[in-house]
Order: structure tokens, then sequence, then C-alpha cells
């Protein structure tokens, strides 16, 4: 089988896909605004959205088109294998360095259109507050941590089928599924790296979230704020690690733009997530996907014609983890995200009746339009958009199951 021309094909049709939904998104900007998310923008600030949103828009549709022409280019000319020619027979070495020389590649014009993105539209747009200095680092955090975790996964893949052969699947599964945990574990360590945290003030804030999670028995290790403020305008909050060392996490935006009301009705929200366990749900559908990308990875390293059709004189395991990133995994998402998708909308829905019967319905509806007019959201996306990737319903939607469930919990 002549393997050269079916993965063009396929990483072209993922690229088009992506591109496909970038233009649905585009076009989506037009769409007429739900009454009862009408007061978050005025005439002129919902016409300085549809800028931005364009804007956004088409530098995605062009990420992705540059992305997929250097895709073509380096498969058609065999690069990889040209590059890995260059040093020795050994497969570690081999698989290190064609993933380092596609990392930086990646990262190279990832480069420019993050700068694009985050020195031009944002800060045009009054929402980046990175100076050069601390983008640049960024960036140089983002590959070195991207080039390690590369390299880890194709040496994971390579031990493991030399060593296991056929039997890799289940062990490899569980291999990067165990990865993915042990980085949301680290993951506050990581964040601290590039932002400072200071405890949140004691005063009406703290002693309502502090009640809030201690009625349901739900402990953290600390209350906490980030200085968000030093690269962007825009707000969040979220919890972070696991069991005991749970932490809450505002950024300091949201602390000074919201009440603690509707602090206390995000955090209410967020509570409905633990006490339903939707983050292990989640983790379980992220198994099987997991299990679903181990079973490509094992086909792509048992299929040596994949790897000579592309210049190599053998199997090269740095090549298979590329193919798994520009071909393979493409073709899977989309099938697996609508599963996943469809539960974390289900899951929101089910969180906001959390902070409605804690008593923050309302809170949570303006707290909602707060953060919806912080980060400059979309209003009116796509029906087709949201069913295809959007993790959380449509603003319109989500207050009005609120009031929905308000008006029941009033009867």
């Amino acid at each position: 089988m002549n393997w050269k021309p079916i993965v063009l094909i396929v990483a072209t049709i993922t690229s088009l896909y992506q591109m496909l939904l970038n233009y649905i998104q585009y076009r989506s900007a037009g769409n007429p605004v739900p009454a009862n998310v009408s007061d978050i923008y005025d005439a002129a600030t919902h016409k300085r959205w549809e800028e931005y949103h364009g804007e956004k828009s088409r530098l995605e549709i062009f990420s992705n088109l540059l992305s997929w022409v250097v895709t073509i280019v380096l498969l058609v000319l065999n690069a990889h294998a040209a590059v890995a020619k260059l040093f020795g027979p050994n497969p570690y070495l081999q698989l290190v360095v064609v993933v380092t020389f596609q990392t930086l590649l990646e990262c190279l014009f990832a480069m420019i259109t993050n700068y694009v993105d985050t020195m031009k539209i944002e800060q045009k747009y009054g929402f980046n507050r990175s100076s050069g200095k601390t983008f640049a680092i960024d960036m140089i955090r983002g590959l070195i941590i991207e080039l390690v975790m590369g390299i880890v996964l194709a040496v994971l893949l390579c031990a493991l089928h030399l060593w296991l052969g056929d039997g890799m699947v289940l062990v490899f599964a569980a291999c990067v599924f165990g990865i993915t945990l042990f980085i949301s574990f680290i993951y506050p360590i990581l964040s601290r790296m590039s932002n400072k945290f200071v405890p949140l003030e004691d005063g009406e804030l703290k002693e309502k979230l502090t009640a809030l999670l201690q009625k349901h028995g739900y402990h953290v290790k600390a209350i906490e704020v980030m200085d968000a403020s030093r690269r962007t305008t825009k707000s969040n909050a979220y919890f972070t690690g696991f069991g005991k060392l749970k932490t809450i996490v505002l950024f300091d935006n949201l602390v000074n733009s919201m009440t603690p009301d509707e602090i206390c009705a995000v955090f209410a929200h967020e509570l409905g997530h633990g006490l339903n366990k939707d983050v292990p749900k989640l983790q379980l559908l992220n198994l099987l996907n997991m299990l679903l990308m181990a079973v490509l990875a094992w086909l792509t390293v048992r299929t040596a014609g994949m790897h000579t059709a592309f210049g190599f004189e053998a199997v090269n395991y740095g090549f298979a983890y590329i193919l798994l990133g520009c071909a393979w995994l493409p073709l899977l998402n989309p099938l697996t995200g609508l599963l996943s998708s469809a539960y974390s909308r289900y899951a929101e829905y089910r969180a906001d009746r959390q902070a409605v019967a804690e008593g923050y319905g309302q809170g949570l509806i303006s707290g909602l339009k707060k953060l919806s007019k912080d980060n400059f959201s979309h209003l009116a996306p796509s029906p087709l958009l949201v069913k295809l990737t959007y993790s959380h319903p449509p603003l319109s939607q989500r207050i009005d199951a609120i009031e929905k469930a308000m008006a029941e919990q009033a009867k």
C-alpha cells in the first residue's frame, strides 16, 4: 500500500475541516443577539466586538492554512527523513532529532501568529498587558515544555513497542493517561513560575466562599489571587490541585470587577462540578480517547510502509509521533470530541443549577454577563459549532436554564 497519498489526503481533509469551522465561526458574527444578553454590549461595543471577532477569526484561518502548507511541504519533500539521516541509526537519537525538528518549526510559526494575536490584536482592543519581554519568556517556556513533552511521549512509544511489541497498546494508553494526570497535578507549580499568587484578603468574600465550601464539607488548601492583570484585562477563576491540595484561584481582574455574591455564584457553580464528580467522569472519557490514540500509535509503529513512504529506511518513532499529530489524531478527535463536549455542556447546566440551589442564581446571571463582557465573548455562536466543539453552552441558553431553575425553586 502506498501510504504517502493517504497521509497527505487525511492531513488535508482534517485541515480543511478545521478551516471550515473557523470560517463558520467568522460568519457567525452576523447572527442576531438573543434578547436576554442584548444588554451586555451597547451598539458601539458590539461593533467593536465584530471587528475584534473578525480579526481573530481571520488569523485562525491563516494560522491553520499556514500549518497545513508547512505540513504538506515537509511530508512531500521527505524532510524529516533527510534530517534524520544526518545522524546515527540509534532509534532514540533518531526520534529526538525528528521531534526536535518538527517542534522547532511549529513553534517558529506559532510564535509569529501568537505575536500577531497577543501584541497586535489583543493590544489593539485593550486586552493585552504583556510586555515584549514577558511575551518572549512565555513563548520560550512554552517551547521547552512542548519539546520535552514531545520527546518524552516519543521515547515512551519507542521503548514500549521495542519491549512489548503488539502488547504495548494498553500500557501506552495507561502511561499517557498517567502523564496527563501528572501534568494536572504539577500545573499549580508550573503556573507559579510565571505568575504571582497572594492569599485572598480577609473580608466578606473570603467568609462567604469559606462558608459555601464548608457547608458541603469541601475543603481547600487556600484561596489565592493571581496577578493575571500583568498579562491581560480578561477575567477567570478556577480550582486547581487534587484532594487536600485543592486551591481556589481568582484572577485579580475578577476580584476587582465582580461583587462577592457574583464570585460566590461562580464558585457555587464550580462546587456543583465537584459534588457531581464531573472532572473524574470527563477523565474517564479522556481515558477512552487515550486508548483509541494508543491503538492508532500501535498501528503507526507496526506499519513500516508509513515510514518508508516518506524516505525512512525503517520505522522512526519520532515520525510516528508526528503522523499521529498531523493526520490520525485530527481525524479521530472530532468524533471523540462530540461525546466529551456534549457531556461537558450537560455538566455545565447541572453545575449552574447548584448555584441556584445555593441561592446565587441572580448573582450567577450577572456574574456570567460580566465575564462575557470582560472576555469579549461571542453572544450568538453558530448552533452547529456549539454541537461540534463547544464545551460550554451559549450564555443566552444558560441564562434561560438558570431562570427556569430559579422559577422552579420559587414554587
